[in-house]
Order: structure tokens, then sequence, then C-alpha cells
């Protein structure tokens, strides 16, 4: 689900709930186009982060900590000197569109009362967040100003007249008569086509809602109205970031079409969840372009190499006719004058089946023969050239494709061991303009497990060879992923609990390419056991003598994992 009608809905009740009757007590615009108002309110400060960024575009009460310039900007300048020690009264929403009203009340010079509208427009690269003299309904000042030639219809700019978007020509789902709209909707049609018509119909509901909508509308046994009434009225809901269609998504209500769900006790929470980890793979798509780049190219590349390399290793398994048709030439000499342009000859290794071959008139009989040998020798050949090169290229995407998952993983500052690795491999040109100094590596990923056991976790192939070859001790449990690209998981001890086992497995899981899999395999065997062939690409080892446990990546585990390290 994305920040649309129905979620920005169920995040002013929860808002409402928590904020009405507070007072703004800090102000601050830590990036470009978010505000934080830090709200008092039932005796607990309230961060209430209001964004109007193009890819973050949202409001919520947030616990992510945020740094306060040295310089604040013109527009908190001037939420300041409306904005503080003022009363919020009131959230409401125009309609069931994006756009949310922040009512205040404060008192000007004179010591009149003030009301104050602070509206958010949470519309992606056309989101904004306005001040406005709600006795006057004029702009007092925006956090992006939009002159007339931009937009002639909403100008944002100060003391312009405010105006609404555009009335949409849908039916509010929270109106009155709403479901009353349902009795002209199929609703025995397929799930996307009810869905699709669902968004058609009514304001403010993206893909995913409507589809869950359609899911509630289609279970057996129920009235479709009150299913209507039911899923609009679930007030508290259930905060949730899921994955689909390997996208990570946050919701108000629990989806039927995934399992992988991890719920939170308030909305507020899921989207600081789901924001911290989009803009950590925001950060990576954007300095890890180029690597992202190249491991894209090298493994389409390598891909199309090995369907060319299996095609041709398929056409050499005719290799034996030309053999065959030497030996019978050889055999019946006799019989081939020079001048002929084929022959038939019984074939001895097919109960004397007559075979037709064909001849060349250039050629005497003996050179014939010799023709039909060196073509099966040629073909002999070119199978255990092109068996080792099928090898090597079936390597080289294995290779690309853990680079491909670790990358999907990685952090920022994971970025730069996944870059020196490339260009040590060759595969990208190394600045040689930079001083030549040695690298230092990052450092892998510290977990704790319940029992308090260290797990270290390899984030890149560079980490995965330092901590499994070096860093471990031979007595050490060393576990990977079964059969699939992932990172080298060490547990610190030599006679680990079943627990510890277990959380370090979904550790392996987790940070593997089977991390949104069920029931995935994960081999575990100590460390003295674990070999790395000479001239083998960085983190690529083999070994012997393990044992496996099936385990289902879990999030929440991973996290408490890590907050026990703290």
């Amino acid at each position: 689900m994305a920040f649309d009608g129905f979620f920005t809905h169920a995040m002013i009740v929860e808002l409402k709930n928590r904020l009405c009757d507070g007072r703004v007590t800090k102000i601050s615009q830590p990036y470009p186009n978010e505000v934080i108002l830090t709200i008092r309110a039932q005796r607990t400060n309230y961060p209430l982060l209001l964004s109007a960024n193009a890819n973050y575009a949202r409001f919520q009460i947030t616990e992510i900590p945020y740094t306060n310039p040295p310089v604040p900007t013109n527009f908190t300048m001037m939420l300041r000197k409306y904005l503080e020690g003022a009363k919020l009264v009131d959230i409401q929403q125009l309609e069931n569109d994006r756009v949310v009203y922040f009512s205040f009340l404060t008192r000007n010079e004179l010591g009149d009362a003030l009301p104050l509208l602070l509206s958010v427009e949470v519309m992606g690269r056309h989101s904004n967040i306005i001040l406005i003299n709600q006795a006057e309904q004029k702009i007092i000042d925006t956090i992006k100003h939009v002159g007339m030639d931009q937009n002639r219809y909403r100008t944002f700019l100060p003391n312009a007249t405010y105006r609404t978007p555009p009335k949409q020509e849908k039916v509010n789902p929270f109106a009155s008569n709403a479901s009353a709209l349902l009795q002209d909707i199929d609703l025995t049609q397929d799930l996307t086509s009810l869905a699709k018509e669902l968004m058609q119909n009514y304001q403010g509901f993206d893909r995913n809602t409507a589809f869950v909508l359609a899911q509630y509308l289609q279970a057996p046994n129920i009235n479709p109205r009150q299913e209507f009434l039911k899923f609009l009225d679930d007030k508290q809901g259930t905060p949730c970031i899921y994955q689909h269609e390997n996208k990570m998504m946050f919701s108000s209500v629990l989806p039927f079409f995934t399992n992988k769900c991890q719920t939170f006790t308030t909305l507020s929470l899921a989207l600081d969840a789901y924001y911290q980890q989009k803009a950590t793979t925001d950060r990576v798509a954007q300095q890890g372009a180029n690597l992202i780049h190249v491991v894209n190219v090298n493994l389409k590349r390598n891909r199309l190499k090995l369907t060319k390399l299996t095609r041709e290793l398929q056409q050499t398994k005719g290799a034996d006719k030309y053999r065959i048709c030497g030996e019978l030439l050889t055999t019946y000499l006799y019989q081939i004058k020079r001048g002929m342009i084929e022959i038939s000859l019984p074939n001895y290794y097919d109960n004397e089946k007559m075979t037709t071959i064909p001849l060349s008139n250039q050629l005497n009989p003996a050179q014939n023969a010799q023709k039909y040998f060196k073509k099966y020798q040629k073909l002999k050949n070119a199978v255990v050239h092109i068996t080792k090169q099928i090898e090597l290229t079936k390597a080289e995407i294995a290779y690309f494709e853990e680079l491909e998952a670790q990358l999907q993983i990685a952090k920022p500052q994971d970025l730069p061991d996944i870059k020196l690795e490339l260009e040590n491999g060759g595969y990208l040109k190394a600045n040689h303009k930079k001083t030549k100094r040695k690298v230092k590596l990052s450092q892998p990923e510290v977990f704790l497990s319940n029992d308090g056991t260290r797990i270290s976790v390899g984030k890149n192939n560079l980490q995965n060879d330092q901590l499994t070859l070096k860093t471990a001790k031979k007595s050490d449990i060393w576990l990977h992923a079964k059969n699939i690209p992932g990172s080298h998981v060490i547990i610190h001890s030599a006679t680990p609990s079943h627990q510890t086992l277990l959380e370090a497995a979904n550790l392996a899981a987790y940070y593997s390419k089977s991390r949104l899999s069920a029931n995935v395999a994960v081999d575990y065997v100590t460390v003295n056991k674990i070999k790395k062939p000479n001239g083998a690409k960085p983190g690529f080892v083999i070994y012997e003598g393990q044992k496996t446990l099936y385990v289902t990546p879990d999030e929440k585990l991973i996290t408490q994992l890590a907050l026990n390290q703290e």
C-alpha cells in the first residue's frame, strides 16, 4: 500500500488520539523538504514529522533521531513565528484525498485569536507543506514555492489565496451513502478486475488497498455492504510491513496475499521501519549505481554466453557419426571411385543397415575418409573446450549472483569493499590517480544470541573471507544458506546451544538470496572443515561433513539479536 487516502484516514485517527489539544514546543527543519513539530500532549513530547519529499512524502510521529541544522530556513522561522506555543485543536482530511489540515489556535500581536491551518499534501513530486491564515484563506508561506508559470490553477506563494486541489469525480468511501454504490459493481468478477473497478469508483484507494478490499468483499458467506463498512471502520487496523512482488510495502490492514508480514503497534512505528530501510536501499542504489551496473552487465553477458555454449555443446553430440563414416569408408575403400559424390554402405554398427555417405568428387577415397576423421577429432576436442568454458561461465554467474545478493542487503558503508573486490578482479577500472594505500575493510555485522553468544555475519565477499579464514577460530561454527548466494555466519563458540544454532541459521537465511522464502536450508560445520581452493573467487569455499537446519527468516528475531548487541 502507498500513502493513499485510506492510509491517510487511518493515520489521522492515530494522530488525533495522541496529539489533539497538545501545544507546539519546538520546530525544526532537519532536511530541505521535511519539518518536525514537537507537540507536547498528554505529558509526552511527540515529534511530528511532516515531509514533502518527493520520494518520502508522509506525516507521522517519528522516533528516528535527527540533527537540527545550525541556521534555520525562512520557512522554519515563519513556522516558529506563528506556531510556537500554538494549540493543535483538530486534524481533518479533505474528503478521502491525501490532503490533511492540522488546525492550530494561537493569538496575534494584539492578543486576538488567530486560527491557522498547516496543510500537508502527500502527492509525490507535487507534495507540499502550506501554512494558511484560516480566516482569510491566505497562504502565509510554503515549504515549496510554486508560481503561476508552474501551476496556473494553484499558486503557492506568500499572500496568495489558498485553493484546494481539484475535486475528484469519485465517491468518498467514508460518506454515509458510499456503500450503496456496491450494488452497481459486479462482486463476482476476478479479484484484479474487481480491485480495478473499486479504484475507479472510490476515492483514495491505491491498487493494493483496493485488492485487499476486493478480497474482503469476496469472502464466503458475508454481506458485502456490512463487510465494506467493517473494512472502513477498523480504526485500529494492523500496522504492518510486507513483501509483495519483491517490493517492500506498508499497510494499515493485513493483506491476504502474503504471509511475509511484520506487524507494529502503531502506523508511525511501521513507517519509521519502512522509511529507514527504504532510505538505506535508495542510498545504496544511488551510491552503488556503478557497481550494480557492472554486476548486471556481467550477469547478462555470462548468461548469454552460457546459452550459446550449451547450444554448441548440443551440436557436438553428433561427433560419433563422423567417426563411423570414416571407419565405413576405410573398410569399404575398394568400392569407392574418385569422382563419386555419395556412396551407400552397410553400417556394421547398426545391424548392416545401409547408410548413405556424402563424398567430395575432388578428393580420392582415402582423403574422403580422412576428412571425416578430422571432423570427428575437431568436434571431440571442442567438447573438452566447451565443457571447460561452461564450467567457468557457470562459476562466473554464481559469483555475480552472489554479488547481486550482497548489493541487495548492503548498507552504504559496505560498498567500498565490493568496489575494491571488483577492481581486484579486473571487472572495474581502478582509479590510479588516488594515492595508493592499503584499504581498510569494513567490519562484519555483529549480533548477540538470546543466550549471550556472539555471532558475526559477513556482508560481502572480502568480509566473508576475512571472517571465515582469518578471524574465526577453527572450533567455531560456520553457517551458510545451502546452495544459494548468501553471507558467511560464524558462531563464536565450539558448543553453541540449539537455540543459538537456530538463531544463527536464521541470520544466514535472512542475509541470503532466500530471505523472502520459507523453510530455507542452512548448512553448518566447524570452521576447520572449511577450505578455499587455490585461485577461487573471493568468498568461495568448499566444505564437507556438514549438517543442515531448516528455518524461515524472521525479521523480528534479526532485530532482537541486533538489539542484544547494544
